[in-house]
């Protein structure tokens, strides 16, 4: 669908047109946006550099043809080939941080970013107390730059099997400055990781079920599989996650994981267990806890 620049003069009559696009073609809303208004305001204020939390002042300036040009790109885009929003602007946000990423890593999305400013409270008592971290499955290195202001004395080993993905994360730690601090690992989970204890192992690894993994949106195609199959049931690597916890934790450490819609199958992988689910804003399904206790004498 091609539609002439000169139709469009201002802000407003473009989102209006992306707003109108997207609800057409019916697009999925999964990767920071909630909406179809939301998304078209994020990528048109990124399009034209402009802040991203400020539509108004701007709607009804008058645009240079350039600029609407870069626009239907945009809209374009995401509206036919399906493109995550963050893979067009190469950024994605979890709170108040900013992410680089493309297509070598998932769209940073993790209900575990919402625990780390409240220092994972009330399972840790003292922050300052936590010396050693480890992150598996960190795709753009997310988890490991907020894990590493929340608890500023600790040290964070970061894992992933994709050495692509390393090396946006790589990227994303530079950008943060904390080289010092965060030491990125490619490792096929536990194999590589250093002979230590730690007081945290978190981990958002793949958990996409085999049934669920068929029916995904078009814009999860775009995204590396490997970070999203979690098997038949989706435990195959928690399962792997979860039997080699203990003998990496310290004596009063936590395991959190999180398996989004997948408490169901969780709960089935780990009878013996009694899992711990964490609030988030999705709810209580979304996120389990283990102290190293629990896992003394589990057999995998």
């Amino acid at each position: 669908m091609t539609t002439p620049a000169q139709t469009f003069s201002t802000m407003r009559d473009l989102l209006r047109y992306a707003v109108t696009r997207f609800n057409t073609e019916k697009l999925f809303f999964g990767h920071g946006s909630a909406n179809a208004l939301d998304e078209a305001a994020y990528l048109l204020l990124h399009t034209l550099h402009l802040p991203i939390d400020k539509i108004d002042p701007f709607l009804d300036a008058r645009l240079l043809p350039y600029e609407i040009d870069a626009a239907l790109t945009m809209i374009e885009r995401r509206a036919v080939e399906r493109v995550p929003a963050s893979y067009l602007t190469n950024e994605a946000w979890l709170g108040a941080y900013r992410f680089y990423v493309d297509e070598r890593v998932i769209v940073p999305r993790s209900f575990i970013a919402e625990l780390i400013p409240e220092h994972f409270a009330p399972w840790v008592n003292d922050p300052d107390a936590i010396s050693n971290i480890l992150e598996l499955c960190t795709g753009s290195g997310c988890l490991p730059i907020m894990l590493a202001d929340a608890f500023p004395q600790a040290q964070i080993d970061a894992v992933d099997i994709s050495p692509d993905a390393l090396a946006v994360a790589h990227r994303n730690v530079d950008e943060y400055q904390l080289q010092d601090r965060i030491t990125l690992i490619e490792s096929d989970l536990y194999s590589r990781v250093p002979d230590k204890k730690y007081d945290l192992i978190i981990s958002n690894p793949p958990y996409v079920n085999s049934g669920s993994m068929d029916k995904l949106p078009k814009e999860y195609r775009h995204e590396p599989q490997i970070a999203l199959a979690g098997g038949e049931d989706g435990m195959d690597l928690v399962r792997k996650i979860v039997a080699g916890a203990a003998q990496r934790l310290t004596a009063d450490g936590l395991l959190m994981v999180e398996i989004g819609n997948e408490r169901a199958f969780a709960e089935a992988a780990f009878p013996e267990l009694n899992l711990t689910w964490l609030t988030t804003s999705a709810g209580d399904d979304m996120v389990f806890l283990v102290e190293a206790g629990q896992l003394a004498d589990y057999k995998a």
